[in-house]
This record gives C-alpha cells, sequence and structure tokens, in this order.
C-alpha cells in the first residue's frame, strides 16, 4: 500500500479528519459539521477542507456512529426473526431486570416487534442431538408472512445452534430462495455462543442494522470515488481493530462503538510514546463523554458491553463507558427545582446558543463561555445570547448570580463523567492515583483538571490534536480478527484435544483474513483466551492463555488465579468449567509519526511569541489569566496555572496551582495541584 493514510472519525457534532503522509510525516487535519442524516456529506466535506486529493489517498480508515445511533434512536431496518417453537418472547423477556433500580418505571422497546417474531418446529439439546427435525414448510410459510409483512432483514436464531447448527443452516438455505435481500443472519455464524438470549440480541441488532450501515458505507465509497479515490474503504470495528467495507455488513453489529474504540487506541499509542502506559481516558465532545480504563498499554476489550437498557452486545468490543455530558448538553432546572445537565443535547443543529446557530436552550459550551474558558471575541453576538440564556433558564429559577450559576452547570457536568470514571476504575478495583488522565475530545482537556483533582489523579496527559484524536486512531489502529466459540464442559471433562484444535482453527482463519486484506502491516499475533466459572455460576471470567495448547493443569491454574486477582478469594472446594475458548488475531501496522501532529518549525520560540493575550477566566472567582496558542508553545515550556491553551480544535484549562510541561511530541504533561 502506498499513498496518503486518512482517518476520518464522524461524532454526533463534528467530523474529523486526519491525513498522513507516511513518507515525509506530514499531516493535514479538518474538522466540519456532522450532517445528518447522511453522514457521508461531512466525510466529504472534510476531505474538501483539508483540501485533500483523494487520487492520491492509498487508505481510508472510517470510524462511526451510524450503527451505535441507530440501535440507540430505533432508526433500524424493519426485521423478522424466525425462532425455536416457544421461544419468540425471549428477546423480550431477557433477564428480568429493570430500566430503573427503583420503582416500577421505564419501558424497553425490542428491536424486533412481536409480531414480526415467528416460531418454527425444530429443536436442538445443548450437546447439538435433534430432538425435533425442521419444519421446512414451516420455514417456508413463516418467510411468506414475514415478506407480506414488509420485512427487508432476517435473523434466523434456533435453540442450541451453537452446538448443532444445521438446523440454522438449513433454514437460511430454504431463505435464500426465497428473500429477495442478501441480508439474513444466522445466530451461531455471528456468535457460537450458548446464551440464548445474548446470542438472540446481538444477532438481531445485525440484522436490524445491516441495511442501515451497507447503504451508508455504500453511498460514501460511492461519494470517495467520484471524487477519485480508487482503494478500499475500511472501516472501525468496536474491538479497536478494521474490516474492509466490502465485509463490514455481514457483521454490521461489530461496529456499534466503532467512534468511542478509535479514541482508545489513539490513547494506547500515544500513551506508549510518552511513557504513560496506564491511562483512564476521557473523550469528550459535543454529545457525550466516553472513559476507559488502560493497563500497560492495551486496550480493554469485552464481549459482555450492554450499550443500552436489555440490549447486551456479546462481541468483542472495547470496553467503553460513556454518560451524556458533552459541550453540547442541555441545561435545566426541573419541576422540583433541581439543576440538570444532559443526557438530552443540542447536537450540531442547531447546537449550543453561542454557536449563532438558532439554538435557545441553555448548555454546557455556554456556561464555558460565561467563566471565560472559551474567548468570547470567537462568538461575536452570540456570546450575549448565551449569557441571557443562562441567566433566564438556570441563573433566576435557582436564585444565583450568572456566573456561579454557570459553575454550577460546569460543576454538575464533572460530576456526571468522574462517576463515570469511578466505573471502569475504583468499581473494578483500580485505584485512579496510579492512573495518568488522558483528556482528549473538543471539550475534555476543557474538564480534565477538575476531574483529575475529584479523583486523585496526579496527572494528565494532553495529546497533541485532542479534538482530533478519534481520526488519529483510525490511522494508527491495527487490524483485528476476534472468534468465539462454546464449550459448556466441566474443566475436568472437557475433551483437550479438541480445546487445542479450536484454538489452532480460529488461529488459522483469523491469519487468513488478515492475508486477505491490502493493507500494509508489521507483524501479526494471535492471542488466546478462555472464558471461565465455578460450575453454578452465571458471570464468566475471562482468563488469558500463554499459548493455543493449554493442558488442564495450566487452565486450572490461569483461572484460579484469575479469580484471586479480581476477587481476592480461592474456592478449591469447587470445580471450574470450561464455557468458551477465544482467539484475536491483531495485526499490527507501521508507526505513524505523532510528532508532527504539531508544526516543529512553529515551536522553535519562545513562551512569549505563544502568547495572544489575558483575560478574565472564573475559579470560584474571577482570575487575571494568560492565554497562549498551543501550536506555538516550544518544546520542553514550561507553565504553572492559571492559563488557557487555545488551539484549532480544543482548549485546554490549567487551573491554579497546576503546572505544565510540554514534550517532545507536542503532549502536554500537568501537574495537578491537590
Amino acid at each position: 500500500m502506498t499513498g496518503l493514510v486518512a482517518g476520518v472519525d464522524v461524532g454526533g457534532t463534528f467530523t474529523d479528519l486526519c491525513l498522513c503522509d507516511p513518507a515525509t510525516g506530514a499531516v493535514q487535519l479538518a474538522k466540519v459539521p456532522t450532517t445528518l442524516p447522511n453522514q457521508a456529506g461531512g466525510v466529504l466535506a472534510a476531505f474538501a477542507a483539508a483540501g485533500a486529493e483523494l487520487a492520491r489517498v492509498g487508505l481510508v480508515v472510517h470510524g462511526t456512529t451510524t450503527t451505535t445511533n441507530a440501535v440507540l434512536e430505533r432508526r433500524l431496518a424493519r426485521t423478522g426473526l424466525l425462532t425455536t417453537a416457544g421461544f419468540r418472547d425471549i428477546l423480550e423477556l431477557g433477564r428480568r431486570t429493570r430500566p430503573r433500580p427503583y420503582g416500577m418505571t421505564g419501558r424497553f422497546v425490542p428491536v424486533i416487534p412481536r409480531d414480526l417474531r415467528l416460531e418454527v418446529a425444530e429443536r436442538m439439546d445443548a450437546r447439538g442431538r435433534v430432538v425435533l427435525p425442521l419444519d421446512e414448510e414451516g420455514v417456508r410459510a413463516a418467510l411468506a408472512r414475514l415478506l407480506e409483512a414488509g420485512c427487508e432483514s432476517l435473523v434466523i436464531h434456533f435453540l442450541h445452534a451453537y452446538a448443532n447448527p444445521d438446523h440454522e443452516l438449513r433454514a437460511a438455505a430454504i431463505a435464500a430462495l426465497m428473500w429477495p435481500t442478501p441480508w439474513i443472519t444466522m445466530g451461531h455464524a455471528l456468535l457460537s455462543e450458548s446464551r440464548e438470549y445474548e446470542r438472540g440480541v446481538t444477532a438481531a441488532v445485525n440484522a436490524a442494522v445491516r441495511p442501515v450501515l451497507e447503504r451508508y458505507v455504500g453511498r460514501l465509497a460511492d461519494g470517495l470515488a467520484a471524487r477519485g479515490y480508487g482503494r478500499d474503504l475500511l472501516v472501525m470495528n468496536g474491538n479497536g481493530g478494521m474490516v474492509s467495507a466490502r465485509a463490514v455488513g455481514r457483521e454490521a453489529v461489530k461496529t456499534v462503538m466503532s467512534g468511542p474504540a478509535s479514541g482508545v487506541m489513539a490513547a494506547v499509542v500515544t500513551g506508549r510514546a510518552a511513557g504513560m502506559p496506564d491511562l483512564i481516558t476521557c473523550d469528550m465532545g459535543g454529545t457525550s463523554t466516553d472513559v476507559a480504563l488502560i493497563r500497560g498499554g492495551v486496550a480493554p476489550v469485552s464481549n459482555e458491553i450492554e450499550i443500552d437498557y436489555a440490549m447486551p452486545i456479546h462481541v468483542p468490543m472495547v470496553d467503553v463507558r460513556s454518560v451524556g455530558a458533552g459541550g453540547g448538553s442541555l441545561a435545566r432546572v426541573d419541576a422540583g427545582g433541581l439543576l440538570r445537565v444532559g443526557p438530552e443535547s443540542a447536537g450540531a443543529d442547531p447546537g449550543p446558543v453561542c454557536y449563532g446557530l438558532g439554538g435557545e436552550r441553555a448548555t454546557l459550551a455556554d456556561a464555558n463561555l460565561i467563566l471565560g474558558r472559551l474567548p468570547p471575541d470567537r462568538f461575536g453576538r452570540a456570546a450575549a445570547a448565551a449569557r441571557e440564556a443562562i441567566a433566564r433558564q438556570i441563573a433566576a429559577p435557582l436564585g444565583l448570580g450568572v456566573e456561579a450559576a454557570a459553575a454550577a452547570v460546569v460543576r454538575l457536568a464533572n460530576t456526571h463523567m468522574a462517576g463515570a470514571m469511578r466505573m471502569v476504575s475504583v468499581s473494578l478495583g483500580a485505584d485512579p492515583r496510579d492512573f495518568a488522565l488522558f483528556a482528549f475530545g473538543g471539550a475534555g482537556p476543557l474538564h480534565a483538571s477538575a476531574l483529575a483533582r475529584e479523583l486523585a489523579i496526579p496527572r494528565v496527559l494532553v495529546p497533541a490534536r485532542p479534538g482530533l484524536t478519534n481520526a488519529l486512531g483510525c490511522v494508527v489502529a491495527d487490524l483485528r480478527h476476534d472468534f468465539l466459540r462454546s464449550v459448556g464442559r466441566p474443566l475436568d471433562a472437557a475433551d483437550m484435544d479438541s480445546v487445542h484444535a479450536i484454538l489452532a482453527a480460529q488461529e488459522a482463519e483469523g491469519r487468513a483474513l488478515v492475508a486477505a486484506e491490502t493493507v500494509a502491516v508489521a507483524a501479526v499475533r494471535a492471542e488466546f483466551w478462555a472464558d471461565m466459572q465455578f460450575l453454578g455460576q452465571t458471570h464468566l471470567l475471562r482468563v488469558p492463555l500463554a499459548h493455543p495448547r493449554p493442558t488442564r493443569e495450566e487452565l486450572q491454574a490461569a483461572f484460579e488465579a484469575a479469580y484471586l486477582a479480581r476477587f481476592r478469594v480461592r474456592l478449591p472446594e469447587i470445580r471450574p468449567g470450561l464455557v468458551n475458548l477465544a482467539c484475536s488475531v491483531i495485526a499490527t501496522r507501521p508507526p505513524v509519526d505523532l510528532t508532527r501532529l504539531l508544526d516543529p518549525g512553529l515551536r522553535r520560540g519562545t513562551l512569549a511569541d505563544a502568547a495572544t493575550g489575558r483575560r478574565p477566566v472564573w475559579f470560584e472567582g474571577w482570575h487575571d489569566t494568560p492565554v497562549y496558542w498551543r501550536d506555538h508553545l516550544p518544546a520542553g515550556v514550561r507553565l504553572a496555572g492559571p492559563a488557557v491553551i487555545e488551539q484549532m480544535d480544543s482548549t485546554v484549562l490549567l487551573e491554579p496551582g497546576d503546572r505544565m510541561a510540554a514534550d517532545a511530541a507536542g503532549n502536554l504533561v500537568v501537574e495537578v495541584s491537590p
């Protein structure tokens, strides 16, 4: 592969582009508003804004929120389900959880409505033995009903198909002769896991978003081709890897959390280069904040993530937790007189009041502007409108001054974000004091110091281009293929030859898929895992394996060590069970020069060259605060807070007592005052 490498991230508010030249290290950047409902327009606009010649681009990697938004907003294709007789309601019954922990309130809308979930006579037992043969005429009749009901996508999800998929395969063969579209999903082909509810939901989500994703990717690929791009388009998966657009639709559910995953991958690369492999990431954009925990320079991947109530997606995804607090989060005083911030957002259209695009409801961005953390002169007359909105909608109902009301909005948003960060650290037994806070997104560095202080995190790492980090993550991401196969046996009764054969087959398939890609890679490695539990338990513990041919004794020892590390208890009297075997094949790509994200030629002056003025900024009172342009900050410069550091894609806020140093790559390392 030759030519420029482009990473594109589509967020809820902005679409970001990072275009790198591997030969020279030169970087072109762009940030444009996201275009809804067709996000392809914003992607093409970003290339135009960067002045990119698409004919010179050798690779485009795209992180998208298309599938995530489709699920959360229920903008899904009309989908039908064929399932085992007696099990049509399994997607709705779930695990007897509730939308809200207290009170009988809340509602759940299943991905596939009940009238489109049809039963077929067939049955396998848990060992894969046929109990009741497949009623093929019943399959044809059910397919005819779903087609008459206007379904364009189909799920085939039979009980225990993970143990024997013959009935699902036969039903799919019948459907292929009747179904007018290629959108047919078999549950076992997507996820060979024993839990019927989780497997069914994952398959249903895949089928419901597949047409949405394929249409969008098709529009984007056509638009790029029309402008001269002649190579393959790659799409980020939620596991931090990427896959060709030609194949992305078959496993569309794997692109859920695509956008947040790319930011975590960029954090991994940046943290390693900066000598900080242990990070808590905080990606604060215009709509939400995503947080994750990185240990030892490795992104956390889980296959048990629930992106919404009763919506478990059991495919490997980077373990990111989201909270509805972003720069565009709406602030309001509710009927009980309590201040609320988010989760509703002003988004890109109309956006915060200070954008001057017609927004009338107060947002977090408006509060930051009033507190002097954003430059008032950049917003013109809209700055006065933002102040009036905070005064009327927040300050007056609470009986506060405008600045105090704005500070309360910021403080409450910080509380929401700090809670999400505790979920990925303290709740998992990790001490935030052992990590650095990696702050990115357009608004992340503006809140990072306060968040770090709240959690006693000693240092903050702000990358060179925080507002474009997700796009950079697309540039540096690896190729990755994940596989999982259910075993479902007590460990002392498991067939170890079968265990070794499964892991070897998974590795071979992954390496073959990597070899078929047209992307340059530096190295390929395989990682092996076992999902285990004590017999009688419900939840699984993922255990890393040193090699693909573990002995029974090695599996036992690895599980006991993992259980002790997680729960601090030994249970030698209980037999362990081997539930699943998993393999990840990862192809690392050639490194990217991160030192060119900021032009080195602009960083050779003095601190005075970077100064752009002073303005009052609110820190529990007004402080006369110096303002700097980050692109001109000299390498190795040191600053003491308070200070504001502005750049094209973000704003960094140093609070009083903070100390900051710029490293050789242009990252800012902030020592947070107690």
